[in-house]
């Protein structure tokens, strides 16, 4: 009977540890698809208002097939729309801006230093104390950061770094900012309203910019499907699904298979320029992750 238990655990870990890795896979073709957009002339505004829009739908139609839909009111209302109007708005619109300077792959890459973030705000906002730990991990990422910048001067832009890193602070602030209502709505539910919120956002960006138009083209259809299907949608879902089974930390170190996704789709479909010092400084940021959700 232990040994039907055991067995049962294992299989339930290996499902969530395969949803996790598709759940990052799919975040790991947003860059790619916001390369194809470029290319079709579609501005930012109009890719992340369908993006969010589109995705939001999908969102709260699995939430209601699944008999989850939730209100919410007050408080965590406010909470989770200013997370998508402000937050989210910030951290999609730097890292779609950081394609215009940067490859895909190295975007992915400085990005995903907002786990550093999130532990320096937790230190100034909260006076959480800094271990050696965080203190290892907090110089991996930056390290990693100092590597990647000057590892290929065509790849890589100090503008680009600075507009992608502004991008991970805004998504270490949206972290940060939904653990105060992460204790009673479910993560799904807050991504049903955070997405809408941001498409609304870039409805009034867009507006106000004179940028923001409905594609007639197919093929601009096509990226615009892909990138709310494929490179939000599914990953939402899967990733939330794996976390059942395997728990937040370890989720989060499985989906630093993120950025290696992105650097090799970006190597194989754009030629995008992957050196040894920039394969180092990715795995010190990544290593830096890891440090810290072993924390």
């Amino acid at each position: 009977m232990r040994g039907y238990v055991t067995r049962r655990a294992i299989d339930a870990e290996h499902v969530g540890i395969v949803l996790v890795l598709v759940s990052a896979v799919g975040f790991g073709t947003l860059g790619i698809f916001g390369i194809y957009a470029q290319r079709a002339n579609l501005s930012i505004p109009t890719v992340l208002v369908f993006r969010f829009l589109l995705a939001g739908v999908l969102i709260w139609a699995f939430l209601a097939w699944r008999g989850q839909v939730t209100i919410l009111r007050g408080r965590p209302l406010l909470i989770a729309v200013a997370l998508g109007a402000f937050g989210y708005t910030a951290q999609s619109g730097l890292y779609f801006l950081g394609l215009e300077f940067m490859t895909a792959g190295l975007v992915a890459i400085v990005l995903y230093t907002y786990p550093a973030f999130v532990v320096v705000l937790a230190i100034v906002t909260i006076g959480e104390r800094m271990s050696r730990s965080m203190l290892v991990a907090l110089c991996l990422a930056f390290a990693g950061i100092v590597l990647v910048t000057g590892a290929n001067p065509a790849g890589a832009s100090l503008v680009g770094v600075v507009v992608v890193l502004g991008g991970a602070l805004a998504y270490a602030f949206y972290i940060t900012g939904s653990r105060a209502v992460l204790t009673t709505v479910d993560p799904m539910v807050l991504t049903a309203y955070v997405l809408p919120a941001a498409g609304a956002s870039y409805v009034v960006i867009g507006t106000a910019t004179g940028q923001l138009e409905v594609p007639t083209a197919p093929i601009a259809w096509t990226i615009l499907l892909c990138i709310a299907v494929f490179a939000t949608a599914v990953p939402v879902v899967t990733f939330f699904a794996g976390l059942k089974y395997i728990g937040a930390s370890r989720a989060s170190i499985v989906s630093t298979v993120e950025p290696p996704v992105t650097v090799a789709l970006g190597a194989v479909l754009f030629a995008e320029p992957v050196t040894l010092t920039t394969i180092v400084g990715g795995v010190s940021i990544l290593a830096g992750v890891i440090v810290l959700e072993r924390e």
